[in-house]
């Protein structure tokens, strides 16, 4: 009797940990210390999960006392993988096709250069080749920005370059943003504010025209940041309050993350709407670059308010081991309205 209320207990205790994991929002926990860092990988929970219901099977196949409740167990693990499984899905494992450009179209280009690690031409080639407007360089000091702006004017896409700084001597405390000069003159909104630890750019365009461009970096959800981390998140849920923004750059926070920082229904972030879930690629990993995308934390993103649509999106792949511990992603947004 003792045993069968013992295990009754712990198939019960494993039914709600695993509701949890899969669903946290359910309960309000999405940015609770621990789970927070355990969702931003649900594809490699998926993976685990498997590992267990495979060593849980064949335990349960050799021990014929175990049998019963090795089930029990299996079932409420593949439970748990094919709802995840569905989540993730729901998002998107991968939709690289773009709509041909047109004049109404801008094309944002993010990316965590982890100090400018990868240099500035290899950011720059990034930019020229993905045809960008616009460039959100989070860790990224104002030296390397500029000599990225100059191989972009030898290229034929000159472009102004608005950069913030906490602290000189470290360039993961720089965030960067390049604009094109198409668009127009744009100056930093000294009146935005920014986020806690790292900085965020805020930058709007001299003649009211063109969209606020918020180049993103909160803090990441670590030991002794947690605090700052919800704070940096409602921050850039109110950044997003009129009806022409684009945010681009690493939110350290997946879409689960997010959930409750919204103004209506169908958004991400306050009036913005996630360009990686609307493509279909709102699952594939952005960080770390090494480790498979599909088994990372999908924390890099470009969202944007309901005047524009996304007609293509990729995670750029080629580019892991060239410095950064972030893949760039390249969005193509259509100006609707």
């Amino acid at each position: 009797m003792f045993r069968r209320v013992l295990a009754a207990a712990l198939l019960l205790l494993l039914a709600v940990v695993l509701l949890i994991a899969a669903w946290p929002q359910l309960f309000g926990l999405q940015r609770t210390t621990g789970l927070a860092q355990l969702i931003s990988f649900r594809g490699a929970m998926v993976v685990a999960a498997v590992g267990v219901m495979v060593v849980v099977g064949v335990a349960a196949a050799l021990n014929r006392q175990f049998r019963r409740l090795g089930a029990s167990i299996v079932l409420r693990l593949g439970v748990f993988v094919l709802v995840t499984v569905a989540v993730l899905g729901s998002r998107g494992f991968g939709n690289e096709t773009f709509a041909a450009k047109s004049k109404s179209d801008l094309t944002v280009v993010s990316w965590n250069t982890l100090g400018g690690a990868p240099g500035a031409a290899t950011i720059a080639t990034l930019a020229l080749d993905s045809d960008a407007d616009i460039v959100s360089l989070p860790e990224t000091t104002k030296s390397t920005a500029d000599a990225v702006a100059a191989l972009l004017k030898a290229g034929g896409r000159p472009m102004s370059v608005h950069t913030l700084t906490f602290d000189r001597n470290y360039g993961s405390r720089s965030t960067s943003v390049l604009v094109s000069d198409d668009l127009g003159e744009y100056h930093l909104d000294k009146t935005a504010g920014s986020t806690s630890t790292v900085p965020t750019v805020v930058i709007l365009p001299n003649d009211g025209r063109g969209p606020t461009i918020v180049a993103v970096h909160p803090i990441a959800p670590v030991e002794g940041e947690m605090r700052n981390w919800r704070s940096d998140l409602r921050w850039l849920s109110d950044a997003c309050d009129s009806k022409n923004v684009i945010m681009a750059g690493d939110f350290n926070a997946t879409i689960d993350h997010l959930a409750g920082f919204v103004d209506e229904r169908g958004k991400t972030l306050g009036g913005c709407s996630d360009a990686g879930v609307q493509s279909g690629n709102g699952a594939v990993g952005t960080w770390p670059s090494s480790i498979p995308a599909l088994a990372g934390a999908p924390i890099d993103h470009v969202m944007a308010t309901a005047n524009w649509r996304v007609t293509g999106m990729r995670v750029v792949t080629r580019l892991d081991g060239k410095g950064s511990d972030h893949r760039p992603i390249v969005v193509q947004l259509h100006a609707v309205g």
